[in-house]
């Protein structure tokens, strides 16, 4: 198969490891492990296995300047990131979490007309009103086995905000250096972050699975596969396969743990991947992934 063809199976196959972290997050938590011990442990593992990477490849690390920007990138779209992305699964579930991590584009554009003065259109503005609908609306529709709170919304949020800013560094460094050196320090100064946060407990054998899964699927072979697949792919195409991402959560959790949005939170989570699918029709926008 020529790599025109495997590409796009590329891109889906990340969208479904990535479909998947909320479900092992959720998993892991049954196990008895607290959410931010699980967002500790995908950070350390995934960010040894970014290590390991980067030093057979021969990567170049960042250095000066660019590894502080790095290491502070780690304390905020790590630790903050994966910590309120666990807590999201906790509080709502991992359907609410998955979705709500889609309005991500939306502070994309916002955060690029405050910070980066790129000018806000009309697709943006659309998008945004679009996005602040489809919030409203699953908070007004709720559903089997979801919890719409205002923790799950907030931590949902503050994941997708977060997530939103690897945008803004993915933009400055991922054509600089390899991302697998960048994520081989932000993710280990994450997870330090996230340490005096932590109570360890034992585990068992499924939990370190579920763990294992989250750092190898969910983050290290989802990231490899979508940057290989980018390669020969347009951002807009690959942004339009891996919005399968909460529909692949979304069943998953159906099936295995009951959730089920209400039509009216349905409506409003088809608003919230549409307003990100139209901000993906940015023939300039590059769509840095890693989550």
């Amino acid at each position: 198969m020529s790599p025109a063809r495997r590409a796009p199976l590329l891109i889906l196959a990340a969208a479904v490891l990535w479909g998947l972290l909320g479900i092992l997050g959720k998993q892991a938590q049954a196990g008895g492990l607290a959410p931010l011990e699980v967002a500790f442990w995908r950070a350390a593992l995934a960010g040894a296995l970014f290590a390991a990477h980067a030093g057979f490849t021969r990567a170049r690390w960042p250095r000066g300047r660019d590894l502080l920007v790095t290491a502070a990138f780690g304390l905020v779209g790590v630790a903050v990131f994966y910590g309120a992305y666990q807590l999201a699964v906790q509080a709502g579930g991992a359907s609410l979490a998955s979705v709500l991590l889609y309005t991500a584009p939306a502070f994309v554009a916002l955060l690029g007309w405050g910070v980066l003065r790129e000018r806000l259109g009309a697709r943006e503005g659309l998008a945004i009103a679009g996005t602040l609908a489809g919030i409203a609306l699953i908070s007004l529709g709720g559903g089997q086995g979801v919890t719409v709170s205002g923790p799950a919304l907030a931590w949902g949020l503050i994941a997708g905000f977060t997530y939103s800013l690897y945008y803004l560094y993915g933009k400055a460094f991922f054509t600089r250096y390899d991302p697998a050196a960048l994520l081989a320090v932000a993710l280990p100064v994450g997870a330090l972050a996230l340490l005096p946060f932590v109570t360890f407990t034992a585990k068992t054998p499924p939990v370190w699975s579920s763990l294992g899964a989250i750092a190898v699927l969910s983050t290290y072979l989802a990231y490899l596969a979508y940057s290989a697949g980018l390669r020969h792919l347009s951002a807009t195409r690959a942004s339009v396969i891996a919005s399968l991402e909460p529909v692949v959560a979304a069943a998953l959790a159906a099936a295995l743990f009951g959730e089920r949005l209400a039509a009216l939170a349905l409506l409003g989570a088809a608003l919230v991947i549409g307003a990100a699918l139209l901000l993906s029709l940015s023939p300039d926008e590059t769509h840095p992934r890693a989550e």
